[in-house]
């Protein structure tokens, strides 16, 4: 990532911020969401505090929205609503 250790130091006592193209590069090298990252932190001054959604779950949606047939995208919605029902 072209980071030098005394960074990375600095990094995780909180010295220094981590920016969001370095943010980026981070989630490149792990193969992960930059949603992983934040994870269960809440929308910050809101009363009703909102859990974040998981990396599969905006996986799930991303392929459910690249559906063209929206009577495809209605039944798969179906779908996934009955089986949180029965769980």
């Amino acid at each position: 990532m072209g980071v030098s250790f005394q960074q990375v130091q600095k990094y995780q006592k909180g010295l220094n911020r981590i920016g969001a193209s370095r943010l980026w590069d981070i989630c490149k090298v792990l193969d992960v969401l930059v949603i992983y990252f934040f994870e269960g932190l809440s929308r910050g001054g809101q009363e009703d505090l909102q859990p974040a959604l998981s990396s599969q779950a905006i996986k799930l949606a991303k392929a459910i929205d690249e559906i063209q047939n929206d009577d495809m995208n209605t039944h798969f919605l179906r779908l996934i609503r009955s089986y949180t029902k029965s769980a």
